[in-house]
């Protein structure tokens, strides 16, 4: 099956929003054997949407759309693409009463807005898809043609209504046409997340597609986060495509090495998590320039709190004194940015928090602050267990916020290194 995907939203043209729901349909999509040959995004005028969307059902007879479902003047999509099917549009008693008692079950007083009636007016003889996420109904229309699928453009709605009512709907339809027999060509992706080597020099670890790499499609997409590996196999039954992309996940994991760190969307904290809890450790951590965003990144992790015990922002060189330790004595010699002083914040924060490990940054994320000797974007960081400490000093690239990335990247990195059996 071959579809296209509409997203409308004059924000997503001015570049207020990006556009992530594209994405996420796309790899959903190809998982069950369903191509996305074009992806078109338009503003809220309705001759727009009424356009692209035309187009996209005369080409392929699949479309889905995103965004343009809410309850304000501006949300047209639902009559925009009604009037493409000849539909007029009417107001659904029963969505409107689901309205009025999520909006009271959510305390926001006894009666619903006048302007979330729109939200209920849908196009005649169209199917209701239900919104389990949020307000916006969705909704499914079809005829001879093929079939158009409106969804919200929230991306935790859209999500949730894509595993719920579209995905579901797309196998059946493949069943029946046998587009989803055991030997039907899907599109099948897998990626190995790597940290701490650059492009060029993972590239040259890796060498020529030979081998399994030869029969897969290797993409390189580096970020701050490191590069991750992504093989693709296109055209091939899902378990031919499975054996494909576990060959090539083979090669690639023996040529990173230790800097391979997990699969698909796996996230490195919850990696180090892992490992920790594994090995019955306990973690905190001591954070200058990244300002709390190390702890932050663990305790998004759920369950975090049997091994993340808490940790001290210390941006002030008073606090690193005071409640970490670090002596006025370092801070002199060597300065709040170095070595010497991260050492002694994270020997400071593992004694006070009484943890087995404790993590330690402190840097000058710029743009401004930074010296000759000590620019924009030095970081240093320091871990202590057990066996001691270790620190290390880098020059990170990238503006104000890639730098606090990329260094809660190399800190919770450098715990897992040390760690890692």
């Amino acid at each position: 099956m071959r579809a296209e995907l509409v997203t409308i939203g004059s924000e997503l043209l001015l570049g207020f929003t990006v556009d992530a729901n594209s994405a996420v349909i796309g790899r959903q999509l190809a998982e069950i054997g369903v191509t996305v040959v074009r992806r078109t995004s338009v503003g809220d005028e309705a001759s727009e949407i009424a356009a692209a969307v035309r187009e996209a059902l005369d080409r392929t007879g699949a479309v889905i759309t995103t965004g343009g479902l809410g309850p304000t003047s501006d949300d047209l999509t639902k009559p925009s693409i009604a009037a493409i099917f000849g539909k007029g549009m009417r107001l659904d008693e029963g969505v409107l009463d689901g309205l009025r008692q999520a909006w009271i079950a959510r305390g926001l007083g006894p009666d619903l807005p006048k302007a979330n009636e729109w939200q209920a007016t849908v196009p005649d003889g169209a199917t209701i898809l239900t919104n389990r996420h949020g307000s916006a109904p969705g909704i499914w229309l079809e005829d001879r043609r093929g079939w158009v699928a409106m969804l919200p453009g929230v991306p935790r709605e859209m999500r949730g209504m894509l595993r719920d009512e579209i995905l579901p709907r797309l196998e059946v339809r493949l069943r029946v046409s046998g587009e989803s027999a055991n030997g039907a060509p899907i599109v099948l992706s897998r990626t190995v997340r790597t940290t701490g080597i650059a492009e060029s020099a993972l590239a040259d670890a890796i060498g020529p597609a030979t081998g399994p790499l030869a029969d897969v499609a290797l993409a390189y997409l580096p970020s701050w986060s490191g590069v991750d590996l992504r093989v693709t196999s296109f055209d091939r039954p899902r378990a031919a495509a499975g054996q494909a992309l576990s060959a090539a996940e083979g090669v690639l994991r023996a040529a990173a090495g230790a800097y391979a760190y997990g699969s698909d969307a796996e996230d490195l904290a919850a990696s180090v998590l892992d490992i920790l809890r594994s090995r019955g450790l306990t973690l905190a951590a001591a954070e200058s320039c990244t300002g709390g965003l190390l702890g932050a990144r663990l305790t998004a992790v759920p369950g975090s709190s049997d091994v993340f015990v808490g940790g001290v922002i210390a941006y002030s060189n008073d606090v690193k004194r005071e409640q970490l330790g670090v002596e006025e004595a370092t801070l002199a010699r060597h300065g709040a940015v170095s070595e010497e002083t991260a050492r002694e914040m994270a020997r400071g924060v593992r004694a006070r928090c009484r943890t087995d490990v404790a993590a330690a940054i402190t840097g000058v994320a710029g743009p401004g602050g930074g010296t000759p000797e000590k620019p924009a974007g030095t970081v240093c960081v320091a871990v202590d267990t057990a066996a001691g400490v270790v620190s290390e000093r880098r020059k990170l690239i990238g503006d104000r916020e890639e730098v606090r990335l990329r260094a809660t990247q190399w800190a919770l990195d450098r715990v897992r290194r040390l760690l890692a059996p």
